[in-house]
């Protein structure tokens, strides 16, 4: 079983920066406010953040996919 794997959606990015907030090991942002991913198979300690960012994504541009 391979670890989950972080999706981030850029285009549907609204810049809100509430990823950054909850997981900031896992997302940074540019220089207009766009989501970056920095981690697509983040290490387990972190997917409780990376699932505090999915669900307060305001334009729903990040999914953790558990493989």
């Amino acid at each position: 079983m391979t670890s989950p794997k972080v999706e981030l959606e850029a285009d549907k990015c609204v810049a809100s920066g509430q990823c950054v907030v909850a997981a900031m090991q896992v997302f940074d942002q540019d220089d207009d406010g766009i989501a970056v991913l920095l981690e697509e198979h983040p290490a387990p300690e972190h997917l409780d953040d990376v699932r505090e960012a999915v669900a307060v994504c305001p334009a729903a541009a990040i999914r953790l996919v558990e493989q």
